[in-house]
């Protein structure tokens, strides 16, 4: 059995085999977008590691032979001192999991290795970080320690200490990282086929009712660094903006960072627009590849992307992720530009989208306390006492609806965010792991809140301390944060929803007085059962 699959445009299989993650990089090879060269290790892999608990037999020629392909391919030797190769390592099952499992960068920067990269960049500093980005990742990964923050150096002598200390804490923890870049491979794929089965992964299926026998791909991809110079960065970016449908792009871009930053919301990211004024030949590549990935899959989609030194790379695509009154409006914009027809439209709103539709907001007057404003990162109010810990979330939960409030969130979080009814982070944007998680779970969220410090039992916002268990409440939206329980409003119907609720009383050709929900779903009952389409197109 072969367990590797190249990621080009002539491989053939499904999303089942390679994952979602991988599929769709076949899909942009496809539209000759730019994708860095590098292969899949498929999800009947990693079955069979957790299956037998070790890599299958055969899978480490398998990986000695697709890397000599990536060396061929590139001109770089991978570990090597002389015009370095070094790899990313992704989780990609069939189902998007954001955030729930493991990822390595700069995989193969060995000491040798990161010498060679000094040398042949003139930038020793660049160096030293893109290797401690590759220790602190993956010592996060095998030993389950959040080291993220000793990544965040400045200064040769700094990211040296940096690097001595996050190797010390892995031989500590009994994980020792070898400096053999063979090795940190096939170690690298072992950790993220086992982050499958972390709590946080299956906490994350049960919500989502994902079956957990799926497993993951693991996708190795030459390393582009987005922290090589200053015409470099990475950043996400929305063909149409998630929360409202607006077909503009929309995301968050860092300059000077890589992948990890902008996701975890460590830092503070920067609007996509910046990029257009920074970047403007990346500005028009990232436009061009929007316009295209959206025609391909004829609907809004989400790419992950980095830029080195001004040339674009797409690291990731995916259709989708919009939720109520935006799934309305895309679909109803979709079917007005033609590239879908009305009965596809109807097909892609669900009575789930519509119970969403009416976004409430705070109404809020000259009396209303707000206590802290940031980013609106998944439309809603939520209102509920404030929790500063996972633990603290779940526990308090069983009283009362909570309102998770940290730094940002990480996949240890999981369990915080599963409990609470809305989430508030001090960091992040709109496309950091608080923000993309609470969309996918339907939650409001507000995300970088300039000024919020989050203590071990109290948030601080504006000179203001609120301790644990302070009723506070959240606009989605508009970005606020208030104290106690505003008074809440709800939009009516926009134009969106009365034309497509119109296509529906077309379709099922009743008209008599119903909800929004029964009349939707009368229509694609219509359309499920083949029934006159009415007048749709």
């Amino acid at each position: 059995m072969r367990w590797i699959r190249p990621l080009s445009a002539q491989v053939e299989e499904g999303a089942e085999l390679l994952g979602a993650k991988a599929h769709g990089l076949v899909a942009l090879h496809r539209l000759g977008l730019p994708v860095p060269a590098g292969f899949v290790v498929t999800t009947e892999a990693c079955r069979a590691f957790l299956r037998e608990g070790r890599l299958p037999g055969g899978l480490d020629e398998e990986l000695a032979t697709a890397l000599a392909g990536l060396e061929a391919a590139t001109g770089r030797r991978f570990g090597g001192a002389g015009t370095p190769l070094a790899v990313s390592v992704r989780s990609g099952a069939s189902v998007s999991m954001p955030g729930m499992l493991n990822t390595v960068l700069n995989l193969g920067l060995t000491t040798g290795a990161t010498a060679g990269l000094a040398a042949e960049t003139g930038d020793a500093g660049f160096a030293l970080d893109s290797r401690l980005r590759f220790l602190s990742t993956f010592a996060s990964a095998i030993t389950g320690t959040d080291v993220a923050g000793l990544a965040a150096q400045d200064g040769e002598a700094r990211l040296a200490d940096a690097i001595e200390a996050v190797q010390e804490l892995a031989r500590l923890r009994g994980r020792p990282i070898p400096d053999d870049a063979g090795r940190q491979l096939v170690l690298a794929v072992g950790t993220v086929f086992s982050s499958w089965d972390t709590p946080r992964a299956r906490t994350y299926r049960e919500l989502h009712d994902i079956p957990h026998d799926l497993g993951t791909a693991a996708i190795v991809q030459t390393m582009v660094y987005g922290n090589r110079d200053e015409h470099s960065g990475t950043g996400v970016a929305f063909s149409r903006d998630p929360n409202t449908g607006e077909n503009i792009p929309y995301g968050d871009v860092l300059f000077g960072r890589q992948g990890e930053d902008v996701v975890s919301g460590r830092s503070p990211t920067r609007p996509l627009r910046e990029l257009a004024g920074r970047e403007p030949a990346v500005w028009a590549a990232l436009s061009d590849a929007l316009d295209r990935v959206e025609e391909h899959y004829r609907d809004a989609c989400y790419v992950e992307f980095t830029f080195e030194a001004g040339k674009l790379w797409i690291l990731q695509v995916r259709p989708g992720a919009v939720v109520g009154g935006a799934a309305v409006r895309v679909a109803t914009e979709l079917a007005d530009e033609r590239l879908i027809s009305r009965r596809e439209a109807l097909l892609r709103v669900s009575p789930e989208h519509l119970r969403h539709v009416r976004t409430p907001r705070m109404a809020l007057s000259a009396r209303d306390d707000i206590v802290a404003r940031g980013v609106g990162a998944c439309p809603g109010v939520a209102s509920g006492r404030i929790a500063t810990t996972t633990d603290a979330a779940v526990r308090m939960s069983a009283d009362g609806p909570v309102i998770l409030v940290r730094p940002e969130t990480s996949p240890h979080d999981m369990r915080g965010l599963a409990a609470a009814s809305g989430i508030v982070t001090a960091r992040g944007g709109p496309a950091s792991h608080a923000a993309v998680v609470a969309r996918a779970m339907g939650k409001p969220a507000v995300v970088g809140v300039t000024g919020l410090v989050v203590g071990a039992a109290s948030v601080s916002a504006g000179g203001r301390a609120l301790g644990e268990g302070t009723l506070v409440t959240i606009d989605g939206t508009g970005g606020e944060v208030a104290l106690g329980s505003p008074r809440i409003t709800t939009d009516g119907a926009g134009a969106h929803l009365r034309r497509l609720l119109a296509w529906a009383d077309d379709v099922s050709g009743d008209h008599s007085e119903r909800d929004e929900t029964q009349r939707l779903t009368a229509a694609r009952a219509a359309l499920r059962h083949d029934e006159p389409p009415g007048r749709h197109r």
